[in-house]
């Protein structure tokens, strides 16, 4: 009988990717192993059959050779496995998904405790407004663990070596058999570290590190808000066993100003007018966070309503754009008249009123002159 093209059996093109093959074939050995399936009498058959392909198209050399040669050059090079014994093919399948759940085939073993990466660390950072939109630079005091100087991060005494953990032989875990599978657990002995420190530090108690205030500078970019994250990579806590170490996280808590509020990237002040300029217009300063700038108010400007003055912002984060600042202005209404003003403005109610031509301008001058 012919045997299928590895390609078909995955489900992928010729073309696809180490990452690809991987993905197509633990979604098969999933759906087909034979613990799932116990009254399928074909999920062995199929199992096996991926794990052929797998074990062919994941290793580079036998898929050259499989692409030029096809079946027939793995078997003049020797390349082709027989996938006859249990042992092969849950080898194949437990180094896909063993690094997922923790187990391995019943013919495998670890070689000892794997790297871990470190710990992220949170720092909640509470800047200015002003700070938020402009950006600035700050040091901030992080407390972390970072390797034990004297053991150089082996928790044993110096001139001292942790020892093999004898309960595990060193590869950090205990397994127990069930079915295909051996369910790994970390060794109750060395805690999955694979060793035994017989003499610890004396400065870490064998822990191999030693928590350390460090002074760290970071740049704060114009435009962060509340919420927004800086991420310093490497900052965080030493990784284990060579593991790499873990990140920094800023988080941004920005305090509230007396005078702005921002939406988006949008601020928002509110100035006062009068009935007077905002019945016949006028020019005002306007405070931005930097210095006051003229606008005109047109006239017949009504309360609440609002003005843009462009560019005048929050930055955008990375790029040299703008936001703009909305001015609201509020009409205040006088509350301590003198009767002379009281008589003014029922004049002007009556001349408002009557609609006649050219006297409304008049009359406010006057008004204004006399208060």
């Amino acid at each position: 009988m012919a045997k299928r093209d590895y390609y078909e059996i995955l489900g992928v093109g010729s073309s696809a990717s180490t990452e690809e093959i991987k993905k197509a074939y633990r979604s098969m050995a999933f759906k087909y192993h034979p613990d799932r399936n116990p009254n399928d009498p074909d999920a062995e058959h199929k199992f096996k059959e991926a794990a052929e392909a797998y074990e062919v198209l994941s290793d580079t050399e036998k898929r050259t050779v499989y692409d030029r040669f096809g079946h027939d050059g793995l078997n003049n090079s020797g390349g082709h496995q027989d996938f006859s014994s249990a042992h092969d093919i849950f080898d194949t399948f437990s180094d896909i998904f063993g690094d997922v759940f923790g187990f391995g085939s019943a013919g495998r073993s670890r070689r000892g405790p794997r790297a871990q990466a470190g710990a992220d660390l949170r720092y909640n950072l509470t800047i200015s407004f002003e700070d938020a939109v402009k950006g600035t630079e700050t040091e901030l005091q992080i407390p972390k663990e970072t390797d034990c100087s004297t053991c150089q991060g082996s928790g044993a005494e110096p001139g001292h070596r942790p020892e093999t953990c004898k309960h595990c032989g060193g590869q950090g875990q205990v397994f127990q058999s069930q079915g295909f599978f051996r369910i790994a657990t970390p060794c109750p002995i060395c805690r999955g570290a694979g060793k035994v420190i017989t003499k610890p530090c004396p400065d870490c108690q064998g822990r191999g590190t030693v928590q350390q205030t460090r002074n760290l500078k970071v740049n704060i970019p114009a435009g962060v808000d509340n919420g927004s994250r800086l991420r310093l990579q490497g900052e965080g806590e030493p990784g284990r066993n060579g593991g790499p170490p873990g990140d920094l996280f800023v988080v941004i808590r920005v305090q509230d100003h007396p005078r702005f509020s921002r939406q988006d990237f949008d601020l928002i002040t509110q100035v006062d007018l009068s009935f007077v300029q905002a019945t016949l217009g006028d020019r005002i300063e306007v405070p931005t966070l930097d210095e006051e700038v003229p606008m005109d108010i047109p006239k017949g400007t009504q309360s609440g309503q609002t003005f843009k003055l462009k560019g005048l912002g929050v930055p955008h984060l990375g790029s040299s754009r703008k936001g703009d600042l909305l001015v609201q202005v509020r009409v205040k209404t006088p509350t301590k008249l003198t009767k002379q003003q009281e008589d003014l403005l029922r004049e002007f109610e009556k001349l408002e009123a009557e609609k006649p031509k050219g006297k409304v301008r008049n009359f406010f001058k006057r008004a204004m002159g006399e208060q």
